[in-house]
């Protein structure tokens, strides 16, 4: 139950000529808010933008993150001052670059992706954005190249990314905690999808994953946790960010 107190859903005018009442915005204006931001905070990039192009034209489909929300990884990299970083879903490699790019020199990505396809797509893209070195693509199911990397001792990593298939979430999560260390940041995308993971008799495979990721993480003690809701291009979703803390 939501406390009385934040059960806010009017909006009291601004101005003489706004009206008192619910706030109605349309996808339209919630993506033209994203280009918006990214005109005045998001500069134009070749490398990045002939990633987007590149995975359009190889059919790769178009679930890549927003430029904002890729920027915000790039950030988070550096607030981190991340020399390792792990993401579980590389796709077109767009998310990479921003991650990539955020690191402290002598750093490293490792990405895991599924579709040898995407891999190769991934790859061009990475290299031409000059981060090829740095990058580390890892092709197979991640459920099996997570606990490598544990054997590996390629850990502990200093931020990690999750964005890859939904219902195998909460076993994502559990080897990022494996891989990770105190003040490790996990940040897991998609996490709202249309208000769908809401529906507690959902049949809805990735809103499943989901609500039993976050049953994970209400019972985690190793970890504070959030869930930010987003609006953009990329619809109505959002994200989880958890910070390890023991």
């Amino acid at each position: 139950m939501v406390p009385e107190l934040w059960q806010v859903s009017r909006v009291a005018p601004n101005s003489p000529g706004e009206q008192s009442g619910a706030t109605i915005v349309s996808e339209d204006t919630w993506t033209a808010m994203d280009h918006y931001v990214i005109e005045k905070l998001v500069p134009s990039d070749a490398a990045l933008e002939a990633a987007l192009r590149d995975s359009a034209k190889a059919g790769l489909p178009a679930i890549n993150v927003s430029p904002p929300q890729g920027k915000l990884l790039h950030i988070l990299a550096r607030t981190q001052a991340a020399r390792r970083i792990l993401e579980v879903g590389t796709l077109g490699g767009y998310s990479t670059i921003w991650l990539a790019r955020g690191l402290e020199k002598g750093g490293r990505v490792t990405t895991l992706e599924l579709d040898a396809d995407h891999a190769k797509v991934a790859k061009k893209n990475i290299e031409r954005a000059g981060v090829g070195k740095v990058v580390d693509i890892r092709l197979g199911r991640a459920i099996e190249t997570l606990p490598k990397l544990l054997k590996e001792k390629a850990g502990p990593f200093d931020l990690i990314f999750l964005d890859a298939d939904k219902p195998s979430n909460p076993e994502y999560f559990e080897w990022s905690l494996k891989l990770s260390r105190k003040g490790t940041i996990i940040v897991i995308d998609n996490v709202v999808r249309n208000g769908v993971v809401l529906d507690e008799k959902t049949t809805n495979e990735e809103a499943k994953g989901i609500r039993r990721m976050n049953d994970l993480l209400s019972r985690e003690k190793r970890v504070v946790a959030t869930t930010i809701q987003t609006v953009g291009m990329k619809g109505y979703d959002g994200f989880t960010i958890a910070l390890v803390v023991k």
